[in-house]
């Protein structure tokens, strides 16, 4: 009952916030837990969207110009340690490569799922040096993921 209540409410304000002429639906999709609210566009194109979104079924759907994913976000990025070199990140794939320029002299990878202090722990990614630049690829699992280079 719960479940069905959240989608008619997420539905109706779906039906009340888009233009009289708009034709927007959200058919199988489950929603649960969390909340917020969207909008974007201009004239006939904008659009307006408020409920809440969960992961009971990770799934897309999309309809002319718009797109909504389902499920827990994820990051993937990097903390700037003042003095060490500067670190990138780039995703690919179910990969991520987090890399740096050389000489990068007394700086280990570190890496955590959060950024609470003592939470850090040494990447056990393997390094590779390539034209002046220093890189580990790791998985683009779910969740989040931290990286930095630490001086000891």
């Amino acid at each position: 009952m719960k479940r069905f209540l959240a989608i008619a409410i997420a539905g109706a304000a779906l039906l009340l916030t888009s233009p009289v002429h708009a034709q927007y639906s959200i058919n199988w999709y489950t929603i649960g837990g969390g909340g917020g609210a969207s909008s974007g566009g201009s004239g006939s194109n904008s659009f307006s969207i408020s409920g809440t979104v969960g992961q009971p079924a990770t799934a897309s759907m999309s309809g002319g110009g718009f797109a909504i994913n389902g499920g827990f976000w994820s990051i993937i990025s990097t903390v700037q340690t003042p003095g060490a070199p500067v670190l990138s990140v780039l995703k690919s794939g179910g990969q991520a490569s987090v890399s740096w320029t050389a000489p990068a002299t007394g700086f280990i990878l570190q890496q955590s799922p959060n950024l609470l202090p003592g939470s850090w722990s040494t990447s056990s990614a393997t390094l590779t040096t390539n034209s002046g630049i220093i890189s580990a690829t790791v998985p683009a699992s779910s969740g989040h993921l931290y990286f930095r280079l630490y001086n000891p």
